[in-house]
């Protein structure tokens, strides 16, 4: 079973246990996400097309990650005037796992566990940066509690130097 949704100005073609990166949506990783613009239901050869939109139709999803995206250099230049400008950019865009699909009475669901392991994460991985990989983990792991300050011991009174002297 697939859907067609329609998140931030664009439509994506989705099936149960796809991984979808979008544009930016709130939410902190783990949260669940559905989304209510489904424009098209399909399972086989049965179709279900909107009028815009299927009724009752939900598609469900888990956010992985918040991330910023590919760098885009912009280049601007007026030959032989000595005009030259570059700039860049990186949308910011969500990393999705669509988990379920419902509508036109049936359902499709999938099975596996979401990992919310991030992108970053998982090329310092692949990189074999131990140490940036180690930074990123303490990060993703939830801060342990405090445990009570020790009292500092009291310092032993310092002998004289008279008194060593003799």
């Amino acid at each position: 079973m697939y859907a067609v949704i329609k998140t931030g100005g664009k439509q994506y073609r989705v099936q149960a246990g796809d991984l979808l990166v979008v544009e930016k949506l709130d939410g902190e990783p783990g949260a669940e996400v559905a989304f209510g613009d489904v424009l098209l239901l399909g399972d086989g050869e049965a179709i279900t097309v909107g009028a815009p939109l299927v009724d009752g139709a939900k598609v469900s999803a888990t956010l992985i990650e918040t991330r910023k995206g590919e760098k885009v250099k912009i280049f601007k230049k007026i030959r032989r005037q000595g005009y030259r400008r570059t700039r860049g950019h990186r949308q910011s865009e969500t990393v999705l796992r669509v988990t379920a699909i419902d509508g036109a009475g049936k359902s499709a669901k999938w099975d596996g566990k979401v990992d919310l392991t991030s992108k970053a994460l998982l090329d310092a991985r692949a990189r074999n940066l131990k140490n940036v990989v180690a930074e990123l983990e303490a990060a993703a792991a939830p801060a342990p509690a405090e445990a009570p300050a020790k009292k500092a011991a009291p310092k032993k009174a310092a002998a004289k130097k008279s008194d060593a002297a003799e």
